[in-house]
């Protein structure tokens, strides 16, 4: 509906110039901010001025802290908001194919998705360390001979991409009446795609595990 009111505006001309063009920046951002990436993206093609207006970075600012999280405040993207954007939803979607392949207990798909590389690194919930691609693999292995196929519940999911650098932190729940495991996944980007390099998952510690943890 809001994107039909934009796309109407820009229709009706007063005086040799759309009513868009008459709207401050400030009111165009704020128009904008209510449409979802797909939207978005469908009205940058419909004319020049809607594809100028829609390639705001403000708007795609905007865009990104309603759709991820609200801690890249800080952050300045060197090649704009609606590029980092991109590159957040990418990474997002490569996170979440890994699940799929836990799920799906897939070997083939989790030795495509590793980085084939001496330093990658792979440590399960059971605190044990994995180093080197065949070793990470093999572990890998025996986690989907040995359990049955998981379905994660993933929240709280952070995400910060650099040019060939990713990593996600999120916690994960494999039954959401018992605790939650803190997972950090590491990605680099080799030939136009993303690899993992590094896997880290843990147990969360209650405030009392924690406190007993620093005494001993």
């Amino acid at each position: 509906m809001v994107m039909a009111d934009v796309s109407k505006a820009v229709a009706e001309m007063q005086s040799g110039a759309s009513m868009m063009e008459q709207l401050v920046p400030e009111i165009t951002t704020h128009a904008l901010s209510y449409l979802d990436y797909p939207s978005l993206c469908r009205l940058s093609m419909t004319n020049s001025l809607m594809r100028k207006a829609a390639n705001d970075d403000n708007a795609w600012k905007a865009l990104y802290h309603k759709d991820f999280t609200l801690e890249q405040d800080t952050v300045t993207p060197v090649n704009g908001w609606k590029a980092y954007y991109a590159a957040t939803r990418a990474i997002m979607n490569v996170n979440t194919e890994f699940f799929n392949i836990i799920k799906d207990r897939s070997l083939s798909a989790m030795s495509r998705f590793w980085l084939n590389a001496d330093y990658v690194k792979c440590i399960h919930a059971s605190g044990v360390l994995f180093s080197g691609y065949n070793a990470v693999i093999q572990s890998w292995q025996h986690a989907f001979n040995w359990e049955q196929g998981v379905d994660f519940q993933v929240r709280d999911v952070r995400a910060r991409v650099l040019t060939n650098m990713a990593w996600i932190t999120m916690k994960t729940y494999v039954d959401m009446d018992n605790g939650a495991f803190n997972m950090t996944n590491i990605f680099e980007f080799h030939h136009g795609r993303w690899y993992l390099v590094d896997h880290h998952c843990s147990e969360m510690l209650a405030d009392g595990d924690i406190g007993q943890q620093i005494v001993h």
